[in-house]
């Protein structure tokens, strides 16, 4: 089966289950018996959510978060979600920094721990999923990429994210795992600048995730490779200490934990724990 065969394979596979998850909302938001409601009830939400809940979220989780705001709104007539999407160690210097927000959703628990050390949480951080890295090369693989070793050859422009940002640091641990050094074209500062430079064809390939490979659809082509086992990055969520808004932020974790939100996500690609 050729490459594009298998990319257009997985185009439809991610847009039928975008669908479904898409239904499953739906038919939550109009069930009285609901997970997002059963969620919402035993965060001790009493369902009179009002105004506006500012959520701060690693840029992998654009996408999916965008849907899930949307479907907020609708569930609760009246309110607003609003996102800050960034690196996760941005968002955090930002939130210890003073910065006003509600929800913190990170990339992974190193970043997560900045906020719970500096005593801003009101409470432990939940892990709500799981991703894992894939090589973003060019639409049709024109390089023939087909392993984490073949980024290092000398004519290919590779860019990583940031080692301070999660998808850097796992980068680092499977190139690790692998024995591998790569000196990259460039360092982003988030997963969505990394992969803006492959569409954009100003780099041959960069390390991902898998989440963000799939939302990219034909802009990319996916490459899997065996030491991304060694790379899992967990994602963690928590209220904020001095949200303004406690009622909404504990709402829009729910919904992100009910059974309607897992389908979201997984359909962008994303593990439960």
């Amino acid at each position: 089966m050729t490459r594009t065969a298998r990319r257009g394979r997985r185009t439809l596979r991610a847009a039928g289950a975008g669908a479904a998850a898409l239904l499953a909302l739906s038919a939550c938001s109009s069930s009285d018996d609901s997970s997002a409601t059963s969620d919402a009830s035993a965060s001790g939400s009493s369902g009179a959510v009002s105004g506006t809940v500012t959520v701060f979220a690693a840029a992998s989780l654009k996408e999916s978060f965008t849907t899930l705001g949307e479907e907020f709104e609708k569930q609760h007539p009246g309110t607003k979600v609003t996102f800050s999407f960034g690196g996760s160690d941005s968002l955090a210097a930002s939130i210890t920094g003073g910065a006003p927000a509600d929800v913190f959703a990170s990339a992974s628990p190193k970043t997560m721990k900045i906020v719970t050390d500096a005593g801003d949480t009101s409470g432990p951080p939940a892990t709500f999923v799981r991703n894992e890295l894939e090589i973003a090369t060019l639409p049709g693989n024109p390089d023939g990429i087909s392993s984490l070793k073949d980024l290092t050859e000398s004519d290919l422009k590779v860019v990583l994210c940031d080692k301070a940002v999660p998808c850097g640091a796992a980068a680092q641990q499977a190139l690790d795992a692998a024995g591998l050094r790569l000196t990259p074209a460039s360092y982003e500062q988030d997963v969505k600048a990394a992969l803006t430079k492959v569409e954009l064809k100003e780099a041959d390939a960069a390390v991902v995730y898998k989440t963000d490979v799939r939302a990219a659809g034909d802009k990319v082509e996916g490459v899997e490779f065996p030491e991304s086992a060694d790379a899992v990055n967990d994602y963690p969520i928590v209220q904020l200490k001095d949200a303004q808004n406690a009622e909404a932020a504990r709402a829009f974790i729910a919904l992100v934990r009910s059974a309607a939100g897992r389908q979201v996500l997984t359909g962008a690609g994303f593990r439960t724990p």
